[in-house]
């Protein structure tokens, strides 16, 4: 069992502060059991974070580059989804500055499920003119196939969100000029015209991840991998609050699962904490060298983590 945790940390001084009052007794008599591997630390401006790409690694995808909306093709049985190109295409709102334009998380729109609908139904035909198939997924989530996709470098929102866009964008002058004929498009679309009545955020573009190819075959996975999401969710809010009640609720249930399979003997148990810039991975300890070490130094306090991460 993998339990790989994204967002465990954050640079955010209100994040240190509410770890600093945490209870998280499991963790720290998980973390008493188990022994650092080798840290890992990408480039600060990385596209892809770090459990993205632990995660990709666990699932024999590209670490560098994972084609999720490829595999989520694959899982939704659509056409040509184990030879072709695929992105992942995500509604969203970009909030124009006087010095940047910043991407807000897709959640805030709360789009409906017709809503959405109406926008790739007006959007597909601008699409399929450059040999891009736009499918529904979810209201929050379409899949495109076409090949300019194949080896496209791209970064999920979650690398953006609350960032200028331009660092993060994908190199390709077709689908930067999409995007810009789609931003116009869409600034008088009726959905937009009635969220505005609402006085709701505009779906004014749409952000490019998750895309590439399947490679030619696919490991089964070596072990189960469990990815929470309430850290990262709250973190991209930047709830702190609600950041600390997650891992609060975290603590109780995927991390004393843990130990349970710790205690079990299940083979292959490993605990990842990351951060945005690195991951640090915990696996069981040699019980003879590490019992020598903790008996002299004792188990490292959870208030350091963060600095590690």
């Amino acid at each position: 069992m993998h339990l790989l945790i994204p967002f465990a940390a954050s640079a955010d001084l209100a994040s240190r502060q509410v770890w600093r009052e945490l209870q998280l007794p499991q963790l720290q008599q998980l973390l008493r059991r188990l022994q650092p591997l080798p840290q890992d630390a990408p480039p600060a401006k990385a596209l892809v974070l770090p459990h993205e790409r632990l995660h990709a690694a666990e699932l024999g995808l590209a670490p560098q580059a994972p084609a999720w909306a490829a595999l989520r093709a694959r899982q939704l049985a659509l056409p040509g989804a184990t030879e072709e190109g695929w992105a992942v295409l995500t509604p969203c709102h970009w909030q124009v500055g006087q010095a940047q334009v910043t991407l807000l998380a897709p959640e805030e729109l709360a789009l409906t499920d017709e809503e959405s609908r109406a926008l790739l139904a007006t959007m597909q035909p601008y699409f399929a003119e450059d040999g891009i198939t736009l499918f529904f997924d979810s209201p929050a989530r379409w899949l495109a196939r076409g090949e300019v996709f194949r080896g496209l470098a791209t970064a999920s929102p979650e690398r953006a969100i609350g960032r200028d866009v331009a660092p993060w964008l994908p190199a390709s002058q077709l689908l930067r000029r999409l995007q810009n004929e789609m931003q116009m498009l869409l600034y008088t679309h009726t959905v937009n015209e009635a969220r505005a009545a609402r006085r709701t955020l505009a779906v004014n573009s749409f952000w490019i991840s998750g895309s590439g190819a399947l490679p030619a075959t696919l490991p089964a996975p070596a072990r189960p991998l469990v990815v929470p999401q309430g850290l990262m969710q709250a973190a991209l809010r930047g709830d702190w609050p609600a950041w600390g009640r997650a891992w609060e609720q975290l603590d109780a249930t995927d991390i004393t699962a843990l130990r349970t399979a710790l205690d079990a003997g299940m083979p292959q148990v490993q605990l990842t904490l990351c951060s945005e810039q690195r991951a640090l991975s915990y696996t069981p300890s040699t019980p003879g060298l590490w019992r020598r070490i903790s008996s002299i130094f004792g188990p490292e306090p959870l208030s350091n983590l963060p600095d590690k991460l």
